[in-house]
């Protein structure tokens, strides 16, 4: 197959993959429908419905292009976060922004710590832009703060990732230890610390916004595409001192974002009311894929985010064999790709019809596979 001869060294030698294969392809590969899509680590109770209605209304308009200062949101996010407008930075999700922040900081052959087995599509984007990855594996199914700090102070690296709540683990750090390993980052060191799952963990594992936003080298990425139930809307923010924030503004596409989807992310700030509700639904359906688990002689894992780790017992290739199996029946579900997080499935909350179906064919998929 031929392809354009002068790409870059860098992406001639990059393989041709992407971080996920999303449903839509394993319907395509092998001809089967997804019933239950309980795989992405999307929000299956959807947005509110006053958020449907203020997308719909922004749809007469959608000849404009956004304001390409993103000013009605960031004026929004401040006040319901405390901030002022400039701490913040608006992308297309929070995806977007770490590619933004890859590019902004690093250079061929820089290395960035993150953990083994962590956002893959965070490594993605450092693979694109040439840096070196520095993995620090997990320790008892949490990202290694400790293990971090040490390949921070060891390598001296531009960048380095954490989340909390994590994905791909659903497990969590309380406030406390989050800030002082913070502050514990140099200075000449950039903390990403993605917070998707923000709003579906505890409310101890969460930093406020006080604690951290006098420090220079800490972004806060945050994300509609969790608990609002925004996904395909593709709407993130990134916190930090105004400084930082407005270093985004170099690089971004001032008009990258959809003005339907801000209209709805600005709507979906004003109804917490309906956040809260969904939140109290999220947390139901944690409880009860933990039960369909344990009915299954498997151990679900502590979460805070909106999916549950359930530990397989065995190995990847036997994970492999339950999320190909339960394909089969219809019911999408993912598992962590690095040893050993891969002896875990990795199963998305949803309404009570997917789990309905997640929990018919689960013991008939470990029936068949023995």
């Amino acid at each position: 197959m031929s392809a354009f001869s002068r790409f870059t060294p860098l992406v001639s030698a990059l393989p041709s993959t992407v971080p996920f294969v999303g449903p839509e392809a394993i319907e395509r590969q092998r001809g089967l429908t997804v019933k239950a899509r309980i795989g992405a680590n999307e929000n299956g109770f959807g947005p509110a419905p006053s958020v449907l209605t203020a997308m719909r209304d922004a749809g007469a308009d959608i000849w404009k292009y956004s304001d390409p200062e993103n000013h009605d949101l960031k004026e929004a996010l401040a006040a319901h976060l405390g901030t002022t407008p400039a701490n913040i930075a608006i992308g297309g999700g929070i995806d977007e922004l770490l590619g933004q922040i890859v590019r902004m900081v690093i250079e061929p052959g820089a290395p960035v710590v993150t953990s083994l087995g962590g956002y893959p599509t965070f490594n993605f984007h450092v693979a694109g832009f040439g840096g070196r990855l520095v993995t620090v594996p997990y320790v008892s199914d949490r990202e290694d703060l400790d293990g971090l700090l040490d390949a921070v102070k060891r390598e001296n690296p531009p960048l380095i990732y954490f989340a909390n709540p994590d994905n791909p683990m659903g497990s969590w750090w309380d406030a406390d230890r989050v800030v002082a390993f913070a502050r514990a980052i140099p200075e000449t060191t950039l903390l990403i610390l993605d917070e998707a799952y923000s709003e579906t963990g505890p409310a101890s594992a969460l930093p406020s916004i006080a604690s951290l936003i006098d420090l220079p080298n800490v972004i806060r990425t945050r994300t509609f595409s969790k608990a609002y139930g925004l996904a395909g809307a593709r709407v993130g923010y990134a916190i930090s001192t105004p400084g930082t924030a407005l270093a985004f503004d170099k690089i971004r596409n001032h008009f990258g974002m959809n003005r339907m989807a801000v209209a709805g992310a600005i709507a979906a700030l004003k109804d917490q009311a309906y956040l809260s509700e969904v939140i109290a639904k999220i947390h139901a359906a944690r409880e009860r894929i933990g039960g369909i688990a344990d009915a299954n002689g498997l151990q679900a894992l502590p979460s805070a985010t909106n999916f549950v780790a359930i530990d397989a017992g065995r190995d990847g290739t036997y994970a492999r064999a339950i999320v190909d199996g339960l394909m089969q029946h219809g019911v999408f579900i993912r598992m962590p790709g690095v040893a050993p997080l891969n002896r875990c499935i990795r199963v998305s909350v949803g309404p009570a019809a997917d789990m309905d179906l997640f929990e018919a064919a689960m013991p008939q998929v470990l029936k068949s596979i023995g």
